[in-house]
């Protein structure tokens, strides 16, 4: 027998971990939080004033220890039983033992329960009354959340201690205590501990006081000594002692679902290299890889959505392969599911879904819109499905209808996100929406501006009536896009919007120039009113910027000091001619772009569509015929009317001799109109607050029963009736400067 087992034979044969067990609060490693100086529970250890406790943390915290030292300490009988072991006699038996304990040797009793989470209500029943009386101190042990997992009875009855996984520093200390310490440790033998191998033990042992000491005592009792009985602990020792790290993974406790929680926010926080450490713990845990995919299945949908469709597909994919292959080959398919989603773009769109929800359960529900009714079912002849637009049947398979139900229009649920197929997907939704905003100022705006009607008669319901029926949602496309095909606009290009309007060509404007240097007007209160709201949606608009019409003067917007000096490369306008003074409006916009592209599109009033032209005249006389005829021809020619007596020859001149080359092309667009009577009323009612209508203007050319009779006639062939009305444009498209030439 060597020197190395005559030491050995002279210790204890119980574990190191159970010889070092403290035996009082200074001696305890770690938990300072709640053990240190002046904190409640030591506190209320040291003055014996304890109620029932609850100690809550992962394995080698020092549960049990603590509990037997609170009874050292408080010089009470330590009783220890587990929830699962024990049943409803044992407990019996503990509370006589306690009972005798009192009474014939006044000594109180702390009953400890280990795994207390696991207690069920018949071992409640019988222990909770000798707790509320004082005849035992309840302390109880979990690894589990106890307000989650304890019953609710005991948890109200006791003061819940969370003890944490002791710190590499506690652990160092409580591993070279245990080498030194000469009645319990390892102080009589001749060891020489490396730090790397003290870091390892640490390092691996996750925190566990109780592994650490039994990795340490595996190292010294496994390891023999040299001649001079040297026993020497090295890193390559110490790794053979703790082969494998204990993983805390209780597949139905807490570090299960903080686990998986950790897994699900990598992905989500795009970091592949996490989310492959916590998914390997998991499956080195022995969790079930179909939970894994369950979870990155609803990933794929909840946080990636349409930023990247493919997503949901690839998951799907590689779970399907997972159950043809199985384990151990089946990690490639974990791992190519984790690594797609941990690096795809990333949108949570989809709770949009819930928003809708909400307004089911909230808001009145609407009628559905007549139009998308089902037309088969329609016995009683309703005119169910009447109206409805087969988007096929149009433009880029897409046409504008009424598709929410009306207390709804206007309503956003979806507000997509920036990145991948739904970056590109939000730009086409965008331009849509921005189209049929536009549409609805449009139908009102155009009949405003030859005939005065007030459009605040116009009310929401109607003007979707009219964008429905129109054209006008597909004719605004082709300006847009016309526009921008003669601005031949490039990313660097300084642009200016002449009249903010809706947004419609401000948005294109931000989302083609790439870098500071958009600017655009907003003609009014209205227009600053929609820019607002619509900035929310926007997701690029740090270079825009919006200036409010202060005079009818364009150059003055720019007069003070950060603009002045100012000259853009393009400039854009949708009906603006009329917004501006007439005679300085060219000299101004050569002054903002001298040597540049101007592109404007303005109605031209005297091609517009005629009322006459939808009134048969043959019952009236010649004489009056004719007198009504030059009435109307009056009407757009009176030189007292700048609204309507122009035309692009009007605009073509004021660019002569400018340093310019204008070219003009007229644009026609036909849509219908349905004579209901809220449209006839604007045509041949009284204006009201200066508007002035069809019937005021005419009235300065015919008298009172002349205007009367062609009213009525008007009415009566019309009233109910679809017509085409016409709308002639001309798009003007102006080289500036050096560019005058091309």
């Amino acid at each position: 027998m060597d020197i190395f087992d005559s030491a050995v034979d002279q210790m204890s044969r119980s574990p190191l971990a159970a010889r070092m067990r403290p035996k009082n609060l200074d001696d305890f490693a770690g938990q300072q939080h709640i053990l240190g100086p002046g904190r409640l529970l030591r506190r209320a250890i040291e003055a014996d004033q304890l109620t029932s406790l609850i100690f809550y943390g992962p394995p080698g915290t020092g549960k049990t220890t603590l509990a037997r030292i609170i009874a050292e300490t408080t010089r009470s009988v330590f009783l220890s039983m587990n929830a699962v072991l024990s049943g409803v006699k044992d407990i019996k038996n503990a509370i006589q033992r306690a009972e005798e304990l009192f009474k014939y040797e006044e000594k109180r009793s702390i009953l400890f329960i280990d795994e207390v989470h696991r207690f069920n209500k018949s071992q409640q029943d019988a222990l909770l009354p000798h707790v509320e009386n004082g005849t035992i101190v309840l302390i109880g042990a979990t690894t589990e959340n106890p307000y989650f997992e304890v019953n609710k009875a005991l948890v109200s009855r006791s003061r819940i201690f969370q003890l944490k996984s002791l710190s590499d520093n506690d652990l160092l200390w409580l591993a070279k205590k245990a080498i030194a310490d000469k009645d319990v440790g390892y102080g009589k033998l001749i060891l020489q501990v490396d730090e790397n191998a003290y870091g390892h033990l640490v390092k691996t042992c996750n925190g566990d006081a109780r592994s650490l000491l039994n990795a340490l005592e595996l190292a010294v009792t496994s390891t023999e000594g040299d001649a001079k009985g040297l026993i020497h602990i090295t890193v390559s020792v110490a790794e053979e002692s703790i082969q494998k790290k204990a993983i805390l993974y209780d597949k139905d406790g807490d570090a299960h679902y903080d686990t998986i929680s950790a897994f699900i926010k990598s992905l989500r926080g795009s970091d592949p290299d996490a989310a492959l450490y916590w998914m390997a713990k998991m499956i080195y845990a022995g969790e079930d890889p179909k939970f894994i995919f369950r979870r990155m299945i609803i990933l794929a949908a909840e946080d990636v959505g349409l930023a990247d469709p493919n997503a949901l597909t690839v998951v799907m994919s590689a779970s399907q392969a997972y159950d043809y292959v199985g384990l151990p080959e089946g990690q490639f398919h974990l791992s190519q599911a984790a690594l797609y989603l941990s690096t795809c773009p990333k949108s949570n769109s989809t709770l949009s879904y819930f928003d809708a929800l909400s307004s089911v359960k909230d808001e009145p529900v609407g009628d559905i819109p007549n139009p998308l009714k089902d037309s088969s079912r329609d016995k009683e002849g309703f005119g169910h499905g009447a109206g409805y637009k087969y988007p096929h049947a149009y433009h880029d398979h897409w046409v504008a209808q009424q598709y929410l139900p009306t207390v709804l229009q206007g309503k956003k649920f979806y507000h997509p996100g920036d990145l991948g197929y739904e970056g590109k997907a939000k730009e086409t939704l965008e331009r849509r929406r921005e189209v049929q905003l536009a549409s609805i100022l449009e139908d009102t705006e155009n009949k405003t501006l030859v005939y005065h009607w007030n459009e605040n008669n116009l009310n929401q319901e109607n003007q979707w009536i009219k964008r429905s029926h129109g054209n006008s949602v597909h004719f605004l496309e082709k300006i847009r896009d016309e526009i921008f095909h003669q601005l031949d606009l490039q990313p660097d290009d300084l642009s200016l919007d002449l009249n903010f309007g809706s947004g419609l060509l401000t948005w294109e404007l931000a989302r083609k120039v790439l870098h500071e240097g958009v600017y655009s007007i907003l003609l009014d209160k209205n227009q600053q009113e929609i820019y607002t709201s619509a900035i929310a949606d926007k997701s690029r608009i740090d270079h825009l910027v919006t200036l409010l019409k202060s005079s009818d003067h364009l150059s003055s917007h720019f007069d003070e000091k950060q603009f002045l000096g100012i000259q853009f490369d393009k400039v854009i306008g949708f009906k603006v001619f009329m917004k501006w003074n007439r005679e300085t409006f060219a000299k101004d916009l050569i002054q903002l772009c001298p040597q540049g592209r101007i592109v404007l599109i303005e109605i031209i009033p005297k091609l517009m569509q005629r009322p006459l032209e939808y009134v048969d005249l043959s019952g009236f006389s010649n004489e009056m015929r004719q007198k009504i005829i030059d009435a109307e021809n009056n009407l757009f020619d009176d030189s007292n009317e700048p609204t309507i007596n122009w035309n692009q020859e009007t605009i073509v001149d004021l660019f002569l001799n400018l340093d310019s080359k204008v070219n003009c092309e007229l644009i026609t667009n036909t849509e219908e109109i349905v004579f209901n009577q809220a449209v006839l009323d604007r045509l041949w009612s009284k204006g009201k607050n200066d508007a002035l209508t069809y019937f005021d203007k005419l009235s300065k050319y015919l008298d009172k029963k002349e205007i009367e009779l062609l009213r009525d006639t008007f009415i009566s062939q019309n009233k109910g009736q679809k017509k085409k009305w016409k709308t002639a444009y001309c798009l003007f498209t102006i080289h500036t400067g050096v560019n005058a030439s091309k």
